[in-house]
């Protein structure tokens, strides 16, 4: 069975074809970076995370690009109110580019800790200037776009196309609207490409129109198509901004070069708390340090980032995902489950006798690795992926105490493949281990130290020299402080 997708375009599932054999180019939106990121973004970016992770498992060659949207997001996207970085810089006492280097960096730590793989090219709105003027220019040469008091807006109605992603008609947009005569619009459709800046702000640039900044959906068109090219395989990001963010995207790009902009279309749904959309203009949202530190109200403790992860994985990235602590700490279950699973197959496999692989063992890995392509070739069904990991778990048990090594490698590897290389839940190693060894050396060390200490207060220096020998021998050494005896490993 080969990969199909739903493409939100279509709004059908297709069979996925590139558009250059053997190599996808993906462009997912971004973090507008002027806040911590939360639950929401993590529904978002570890959904497309994935499909990255599986792309290439299907063996192409994958350019992943997501952009860092560092100025031009409105806090109104009918490009009215401030831009969102300046109205926070402006509420902490910094300046714009601080807060977004500050957010930035803890954007990429929390996606870092959720074993989100970072992006190929990770292009930033402010690094792009030029070429978004440039782009506008031609927007303007060719009719689809017009100057007014220094600031351009795109004409909808000079692009037929307009409506075709989200299915809104223009002519009911329009209709029933009243246009304010305070507008510069021509129509209330209308988008902001460039927008004039009033003398106190911050981030301004130089233009043909006089000092502004760019409209928030001009970047991604530039940035995408800087990197991808004219036409782009995937383009992806959350279902809310289909209406208008993308809509504008398409409009603005087909416009220019005359040519399909994205073949394949790509949405997740939200994540929702008590029914309703998790987001920070509602302030309903949990970031990830709270979940990661157990510090909001609606958590019990605190959250291993995967099982955040898991807790995703359970619901398709189409499907809403409604938030709950007891969700994540069933999700966080799971995970431990098969963790479990995972560290008794290698601890067994170090013991295991020598031989060749089972067959019988050989022919349900097979099985299994077939059925997760079929659930993950389903528009990435990573729920009923999930749970053929399970059935892996269940196998796993069954042969740790008796099979081979060849048998348990050949488990061992497939739980790397399909829950690591694809789902990113099964670890290369797995630190706490190395951390509860740490624990126990620390607690018998203790006795020893004690028994060294009685015999030197007794005066009893052979012994104590005897000990000291004794672990000498696995390259331990004492280190007498004021503060007590330490030991080293060397």
């Amino acid at each position: 069975m080969s990969l199909k997708i739903y493409n939100s375009l279509t709004r059908e599932k297709e069979s996925f074809k590139p558009i250059n054999e053997g190599s996808v180019g993906m462009y997912v939106c971004g973090p507008t970076v002027y806040g911590d990121a939360h639950l929401g973004h993590a529904k978002s970016y570890v959904s497309f995370d994935i499909i990255a992770r599986y792309i290439e498992y299907l063996g192409y060659d994958l350019t992943y690009v997501q952009n860092i949207t560092d100025v031009g997001h409105l806090t109104d996207d009918a490009d009215e109110g401030e831009d969102k970085l300046a109205v926070a810089a402006k509420k902490q006492k910094k300046h714009p580019m601080a807060l977004a280097e500050y957010y930035t960096a803890s954007y990429f730590e929390d996606m870092d800790k959720l074993n989100c793989r970072r992006p190929d090219i990770s292009p930033r709105a402010t690094g792009h200037i030029p070429e978004q003027i440039e782009l506008i220019e031609k927007l303007i040469d060719a009719g689809h776009a017009y100057e007014v008091n220094g600031s351009v807006y795109f004409d909808v109605t000079s692009f037929k196309g307009y409506g075709k992603l989200s299915g809104r008609n223009l002519e009911d947009m329009l209709s029933g609207t009243r246009v304010d005569v305070k507008s510069e619009k021509k129509h209330p459709a209308d988008f902001a490409l460039w927008k004039k800046a009033e003398p106190n702000h911050i981030m301004q640039w130089k233009s043909p129109w006089g000092m502004g900044y760019p409209g928030w959906h001009l970047e991604c068109s530039v940035m995408s198509m800087k990197y991808l090219g004219d036409t782009i395989d995937i383009h992806g990001g959350g279902l809310e901004n289909k209406f208008p963010h993308h809509e504008c995207e398409i409009a603005q790009s087909e416009a220019v070069t005359e040519c399909p902009f994205v073949k394949y279309w790509l949405h997740n749904n939200m994540v929702t708390v008590d029914g309703t959309k998790m987001g920070k203009s509602l302030n309903n949202f949990i970031n990830l340090k709270q979940v990661f530190a157990g510090s909001h109200e609606r958590l019990s403790k605190a959250y291993d980032p995967l099982a955040v992860r898991m807790l995703i994985l359970n619901s398709h990235y189409r499907s809403p995902l409604d938030f709950s602590d007891a969700a994540l700490s069933a999700a966080e279950s799971g995970l431990d489950k098969i963790s479990s699973a995972v560290k008794a197959v290698r601890r067994a496999a170090e013991k295991a006798p020598e031989g060749e692989m089972n067959p019988k063992v050989q022919k349900q890995l097979e099985g299994l690795r077939h059925r997760f392509e079929k659930a993950m070739n389903d528009d990435f069904n990573t729920s009923v992926a999930l749970s053929v990991l399970y059935e892996l778990v269940k196998l796993a048990e069954k042969e740790a105490g008796k099979a081979n090594r060849a048998s348990l490698n050949a488990v061992d590897e497939l739980f790397s493949s399909l829950g690591g290389d694809v789902l990113g839940v099964v670890r290369e190693s797995y630190p706490e281990d190395s951390k509860a060894l740490t624990d126990l050396a620390d607690y018998l060390m203790q006795d020893v130290i004690e028994k060294r200490a009685k015999a030197r207060a007794e005066k009893n220096f052979q012994e104590a020299d005897r000990i000291r020998d004794e672990m000498a021998k696995f390259g331990v050494t004492f280190k007498d402080t004021p503060n007590g005896t330490e030991w080293v490993m060397q």
